[in-house]
């Protein structure tokens, strides 16, 4: 495999999680009965350019389909999250009725739907039919396809589309072809417009042992020493850039034209780079033992189910997010030790989990059973969940939480 970056032959495991069906393949009662697909789950480092990277062994139109089952709005913390930058947006670039905002994998429209409050124009662009569909019923107008140089083309020359506000959240790691994707995003962008992303910084996933954040959906993990190589590599310049508390720890980053002279470079952006060197992102022994770090996790999680199976005890989860997948495959955990997991997402329940065939249930079952335990898999909204389900309380439950290392609390 060569990096999808520098084409460089990649020689270096950054972990490999054995094989695992795609993380939101989730199967109907009639696809218990029927074979199901595993792929590679092995990530390397280019000892090039650094980018952590997976293969791809199941293809990006293969997983973002018309039954794609990731629907944005389910989370609150999500939403607020996304007002909470729409409102920022417009104050700090001054958008308005003129201004032009495009989001790519805009999903249904839980972002654009705050720009559109404000009489802003918006276009979103996202390549699962079914979250698109939600998107066009708030009246948001959405592109059905995948980004890149093309479409980016056709937006500028036939539409006469530039954005001056062009953002992605949790996409950019996304992408198979990030050189493509990148470049789309030079040709649509506005003279003096701003390039705004987010994406889990790998400096959070290595030291918070985050190796449930890697599936096959995440063909890229990135640094901001990483990041600013591809923009540059595009003609993009990189001029700020903040570090939020989105997915377990993230980057929001800006960029503009080399050409625009009218932003200037913020001292974020040297700060963060000189953070990251002293950690040595830029050195392969950085990289090295992350796979003993996830084993350590492994042990610790079928250890404490084991031992409840023993007690008679009753062990649920709560969110069935692609990390809890990855976190219950590479463990090797099936419905015998987990009984069912509640997810608010009605397009999730009813359905299996991939592999572990554990059952999603909504809400209301969780109340009716009265587990002892409930394993949060989206760890990272583990106060939005605790606060929502407080009430496990009064029949002695307690929240499990697995990343970085086991808590019961």
């Amino acid at each position: 495999m060569q990096c999808r970056f520098c084409n460089t032959e990649l020689e270096h495991t950054f972990i490999d999680l054995i094989n695992s069906p795609a993380s939101n393949s989730f199967l109907t009662k009639k696809q218990l009965n029927e074979p199901e697909t595993f792929y590679p789950l092995k990530v390397y480092t280019c000892q090039n350019c650094f980018l952590v990277q997976v293969d791809e062994y199941k293809k990006s139109d293969a997983i973002f389909n018309s039954d794609y089952v990731y629907f944005s709005s389910y989370s609150t913390s999500w939403l607020s999250h996304a007002k909470n930058y729409t409102e920022l947006m417009i104050e700090k670039f001054g958008l308005n009725a003129q201004s032009q905002v495009v989001e790519i994998a805009s999903n249904d429209g839980y972002l654009l739907q705050y720009f559109k409050e404000k009489g802003i124009p918006v276009l979103g662009i996202e390549p699962t039919a079914n979250t698109a569909e939600v998107a066009t019923g708030k009246g948001i107008k959405t592109i059905v396809e995948f980004f890149g140089v093309e479409l980016a083309d056709r937006l500028v020359n036939q539409l006469k589309i530039k954005a001056d506000l062009l953002l992605g959240n949790n996409v950019l790691a996304h992408v198979p072809d990030i050189v493509d994707f990148v470049g789309g995003m030079k040709i649509v962008l506005a003279d003096k417009g701003v390039v705004t992303m987010e994406f889990p910084h790998l400096v959070q996933l290595i030291d918070n042992n985050q190796f449930d954040t890697i599936y096959h959906e995440h063909f890229s993990y990135l640094t901001f020493h990483t990041v600013k190589q591809i923009f540059e590599a595009a003609g993009l310049e990189l001029f700020d850039v903040d570090e939020i508390p989105t997915h377990g720890g993230s980057l929001r980053i800006y960029a503009k034209h080399k050409e625009d002279s009218s932003k200037t470079i913020s001292q974020n952006v040297k700060s963060l780079l000189d953070k990251e060197i002293i950690k040595g992102v830029t050195k392969l022994e950085y990289y090295d033992n992350f796979q003993q770090k996830a084993l350590w996790v492994k042990l610790g999680v079928i250890s404490f189910l084991i031992e409840q199976k023993k007690a008679g005890k009753r062990v649920a989860a709560y969110g069935a997010a692609a990390k809890g997948n990855t976190l219950l495959n590479y463990c090797g955990i099936k419905n015998d030790l987990i009984e069912f997991v509640v997810d608010a997402n009605p397009n999730k329940q009813n359905k299996w989990l991939p592999a572990s065939h554990i059952p999603v249930v909504n809400e209301e079952y969780l109340k009716a059973a009265k587990p002892d335990y409930v394993l949060i898999l989206p760890w990272n909204l583990k106060e939005e969940i605790t606060a929502q389900l407080s009430y496990i309380k009064e029949w002695g439950g307690q929240f499990v939480i697995p990343i970085p290392h086991l808590q019961v609390i």
